[in-house]
């Protein structure tokens, strides 16, 4: 069953104030302390702050490689323990130091793989840069999540909306896993190439959306139809919601269809990870 696509409006005047509070910007170089050539002989300093304003830590071969190869990604520092990676690249001379200072920086629970870097956070990308570049598409992905707060799952999705070619996550300013260093590990290199899109409102975001030309489909265990059973096509804003209380009642309101995974087994729910994966899969194929 295909759904029918109301019409849509033009797209707002884009002259309307963001509805997102503005921020200094992530480049500023008063912000961080460590920018600079580094010697690269082995050495066991102070660490840094591991967070601080302006910067975090970024950890693991993937997610510092493609930092590395991301031209948008202001990169301050890189440190390794062991062989200095060859892809290192961007005329940034890699630190080597113990791996004891790494666990210093990042945590001792945290598999670093040898080596971190010290970034900016990316620059922030709105929702109507998303909604103006998807008006020149016949097709095009995008994924909502409404308050899912846990880094793994958010960076395990942004995984996942890399593998199936979505355009952007959406996720609401507050209640939602912030840019960080876990949140980049889980997402394997994908934070550098599937923007973050923070919004106050989801609600005015799933209706600017809309104007776009995408049709918002929620996921639901109580829909009465499967995400299989429908033929979307089109432009898509997949609506997810954080394990255990699903979708908000207002982004079940604003959602043209709700539709749900045909689980028949004892456990009838997943991790919204995986419920994202298998969502993106059906979405794409």
């Amino acid at each position: 069953m295909s759904p029918r696509k109301p019409s849509k409006p033009p797209h707002r005047n884009r002259e309307r104030p963001d509805e997102r509070p503005s921020r200094a910007p992530a480049g500023n170089p008063t912000r961080n302390r460590d920018a600079g050539p580094q010697r690269s002989e082995t050495k066991s300093p102070s660490p840094p702050q591991a967070g601080g304003p302006g910067g975090y830590w970024l950890f693991g071969h993937h997610a510092v490689e493609e930092a590395l190869r991301n031209p948008r990604r202001q990169i301050h520092r890189v440190v390794v323990s062991g062989e200095t990676p060859a892809s290192l690249g961007r005329g940034i001379e890699a630190e080597a130091v113990d791996r004891d200072f790494i666990d210093k920086l990042v945590g001792r629970d945290v598999v670093h793989q040898g080596i971190a870097a010290r970034v900016s956070p990316l620059p922030e990308v709105d929702i109507y840069e998303i909604c103006d570049q998807a008006r020149g598409r016949e097709n095009a992905v995008i994924v909502i999540l409404d308050q899912v707060t846990d880094p793994h799952n958010v960076g395990a999705i942004l995984r996942s909306a890399a593998a199936f070619g979505a355009m952007a996550i959406v996720l609401t300013e507050r209640h939602a896993a912030p840019e960080s260093g876990i949140l980049a590990k889980s997402a394997s290199g994908a934070l550098e190439h599937v923007p973050l899109v923070r919004v106050t409102n989801l609600a005015r975001a799933m209706e600017e959306l809309k104007e776009a030309g995408f049709w918002c489909i929620g996921l639901a265990s109580d829909a009465k139809q499967t995400l299989s059973s429908i033929k979307s096509g089109g432009k898509v804003a997949l609506c997810l919601g954080a394990e255990g209380a699903g979708l908000r009642r207002l982004t079940r309101e604003n959602c043209d269809l709700l539709v749900r995974l045909p689980t028949a087994g004892p456990i009838d729910h997943l991790n919204v990870s995986n419920a994202a994966a298998i969502s993106l899969y059906e979405l794409a194929r």
